[in-house]
């Protein structure tokens, strides 16, 4: 079970911190990376990061401003959003990485609003 909250209304420029509560699998040795869906579009990644936190990867849309963290620890998985602007406008989705880096299991999303 992926349990996201965290999301929320915030003015272009804000930030906002996500997180994702794991449960019922083994989250140590799972990869996860948070995704996204605008209206009107297809889920997209925004950040993923490898089992043991080594490897991360963004996409240019949100590289330098969206930070992921994995505590094995605490079975939970976050996402540092800064400088946030409307296009970041979409529901976020705590998702376990599948093979090719393909959706896995995901949560049932958090909202986030970013007003210009």
């Amino acid at each position: 079970q992926l349990v996201e909250s965290g999301g929320a209304l915030v003015q272009s420029g804000g930030s906002l911190r996500l997180s994702c509560a794991a449960s019922g699998f083994a989250f140590r040795d799972a990869n996860m990376g948070w995704a996204r869906q605008a209206p009107g579009k297809g889920v997209e990644w925004v950040a993923r990061i490898s089992w043991d936190g080594t490897r991360t990867f963004y996409p240019d849309s949100v590289k330098g401003r969206f930070i992921i963290s994995k505590d094995n620890d605490k079975n939970t998985l976050t996402l540092q959003m800064n400088s946030l602007k409307p296009e970041d406008t979409a529901v976020y989705y705590c998702t376990i990485v599948a093979r090719n880096s393909g959706f896995g299991s995901r949560g049932q999303g958090t909202q986030v609003t970013v007003s210009s």
